[in-house]
């Protein structure tokens, strides 16, 4: 299959998937410049991406996407927040959440490609015009469609009480974004003291996955979804696809496989980076270390 196919079926795929989410937005009550507040916001979503994706062509740089990632999810989701009248704990709750989040992973990822100086995944696609909106169209799709629950639960009116299940959700956030967050400041540190293009990282989480990041971000959408779920009736279900498009995201699309795959090419020679791959799982974390 080629990748033009390829794309044609993950770009539909996605919008199926964001027509879905749309339909369940509709049962909103709450209107913004005349508009369904939930159309409104990935109206907005899509927006940002093009506004920044023509200095961005025009300069030849990716040094700003991913800031701007995080800039969208901080954007649509205080558009809805500020949007709701009489807010609830629970919307609160995840406004923090999200917010949190966004922030310190979009610093985090700016730091890094300013100091790397590029973005592998976008060597080649930033001199193609069409190649490259398609990168940042398919951002504010992620967006979206990561964000939608928590975007839903905010703007749909519940009762002002903390239930037990969004208990359990917050409890798997904040495991989530401290996994997370400990992961990427392990491998800031890994990669400042060490050349990455002739050693790993193998040593913290990362002795108990390979991509511990991948899954502490997986776990804490899983738990804005938990949250969620309360607020949540009829056709708003659908949104609870956020966590799991995440999962596949991390490790079908984007993330892991392209890692995988960078990562065999530099170290597949190393007896010691062979062993690491027998014995750590790919995502999910570990009890134990592995044995040196």
């Amino acid at each position: 299959m080629t990748r033009q196919i390829k794309n044609i079926i993950t770009i539909t795929a996605f919008l199926i998937c964001i027509g879905l989410i749309n339909i369940a937005g509709q049962n909103i009550d709450i209107e913004i410049r005349g508009m369904n507040a939930f159309t409104f916001i990935l109206v907005i979503a899509v927006l940002i991406q093009i506004i920044f994706f023509i200095p961005s062509f025009i300069l030849k740089t990716e040094k700003y996407y991913d800031l701007v990632g995080s800039l969208t999810y901080v954007t649509t989701v205080s558009v809805a927040y500020f949007a709701v009248e009489n807010k609830t704990i629970i919307d609160s709750i995840i406004y923090f959440y999200v917010i949190a989040w966004a922030s310190r992973l979009g610093i985090y990822l700016f730091r890094r490609v300013r100091k790397d100086g590029k973005d592998v995944r976008f060597e080649k696609a930033k001199t193609h015009f069409f190649w490259f909106l398609q990168y940042w169209v398919g951002q504010a799709l992620w967006v979206a469609l990561t964000a939608c629950a928590a975007i839903i639960a905010i703007l749909s009116p519940e009762d002002d009480t903390l239930p037990v299940l969004a208990m359990v959700g917050m409890a798997l956030w904040l495991s989530g974004f401290t996994i997370e967050s400990i992961a990427d400041y392990q491998k800031r540190i890994f990669r400042k003291e060490n050349n990455s293009s002739v050693s790993f990282i193998h040593t913290g989480l990362w002795a108990r996955s390979r991509h511990p990041n991948y899954f502490g971000e997986i776990t804490l959408w899983t738990g804005i979804a938990v949250i969620a779920l309360n607020t949540l009736t009829g056709i708003e279900y659908i949104t609870l696809i956020s966590p799991i498009f995440v999962y596949i995201l991390l490790t079908r699309m984007s993330g892991v496989n392209m890692l995988e795959r960078i990562a065999d090419e530099r170290y597949g020679h190393l007896e010691e980076y062979k062993k690491y791959k027998e014995d750590t799982p790919v995502l999910f974390l570990k009890l134990t270390k592995n044995k040196q």
